[in-house]
């Protein structure tokens, strides 16, 4: 069991975080136990279908045999929200002392690096192959991770705002528990007893942790990576769009004009489609322009008009 014994200063400097690098990182989990949770196992299959045997070997060898991980692999997020570079080159200044203490507390197996020469080079190796891990497997699907660890967070809030800590962790997870002043965790491969003593508290929410995963080693500041809600809904396809909902929402002569956008038109092509006068139609467009749904260029003496991006979503398909 690990505990934190927090202080008022301690509550009043809890925050959260969402780290890019630390997702990047305990994804690793899902790739050596798929059994861990089974909604990420269609994102696991695609994964290994893109990654060669040789390098999801090498990134499995990163996750301990009871499925720790190094410390020096996931570094304290100094802000909110970090870009996964930033986090990196943290890792890469990472001291060899580090490295050689964090392999074996994580119990990973295979030969400890001897030396710093040693270290530093499993350093780089595994930040040069996170990295590309990163760009592979986790960065696509960045946004939608991060929209569910925002959703999370605000959860949290709010029930650290009615209740404290004591409702802050009340539904986290089965192995944490808040008494006195104390935040136990239990089910660790370490034991140790930490005082926060004014370096508050850091709560990190990941869609690939299965249980709570503070830092292996005692000397590292209190934080706490634990078990996102929702993580079911993250591989869940949206809805289809609804077409009445967005004749609801725009109003039946806009919601025709950018189902027409599909293809670059000009306003007099417009009105001809819709039986319409083409100052009526510079009116609708000046409205779905201004709010992103459509986009215009000029071509010769006329201005064509096409959906954007968001407009494509919002209208669906033809």
């Amino acid at each position: 069991m690990i505990s934190y014994e927090l202080g008022v200063e301690d509550l009043a400097d809890t925050r959260f975080a969402i780290s890019p690098l630390s997702e990047t990182v305990f994804s690793l989990r899902i790739l050596r136990e798929p059994g861990l949770h089974a909604a990420h196992l269609p994102w696991r299959r695609q994964v290994l279908a893109k990654l060669g045997a040789a390098e999801a070997e090498l990134l499995v060898s990163l996750v301990g045999e009871k499925l720790a991980l190094p410390d020096f692999l996931t570094p304290r997020p100094a802000t909110f929200a970090p870009a996964f570079d930033e986090e990196l080159s943290l890792v890469r200044q990472a001291a060899p002392q580090l490295v050689r203490r964090d392999l074996p507390a994580a119990l990973v197996s295979g030969p400890i690096p001897a030396d710093d020469e040693a270290a530093a080079a499993f350093r780089d190796a595994a930040c040069e192959l996170l990295r590309r891990y990163w760009k592979l497997a986790v960065e696509p699907v960045w946004p939608q991770m991060r929209r569910v660890l925002e959703a999370d967070m605000t959860y949290r809030a709010r029930r650290l705002a009615l209740g404290g800590a004591r409702l802050l962790f009340a539904d986290m997870h089965p192995n944490l528990r808040w008494q006195d002043g104390v935040l136990y965790i239990s089910k660790m491969i370490g034991h140790h007893h930490v005082a926060a003593a004014g370096q508050g508290l850091l709560l990190m929410p990941s869609v690939f942790a299965h249980k709570p995963a503070p830092p292996v080693s005692a000397e590292e500041p209190p934080s706490l990576v634990y078990p996102s809600r929702a993580v079911a809904t993250l591989w869940t396809p949206p809805p289809a769009p609804d077409a009445t909902a967005l004749t609801a929402l725009l109003g039946a002569p806009r919601a025709r004009l950018l189902h027409l956008l599909a293809e670059p038109l000009p306003t007099v092509e417009l009105a001809r489609r819709l039986r319409v006068t083409p100052s009526a139609v510079s009116q609708h467009l000046r409205v779905l322009y201004g709010t992103g749904l459509v986009t215009r260029a000029r071509d010769g003496r006329q201005v064509l008009y096409r959906r954007t991006e968001l407009g494509d979503r919002l209208s669906g398909p033809p």
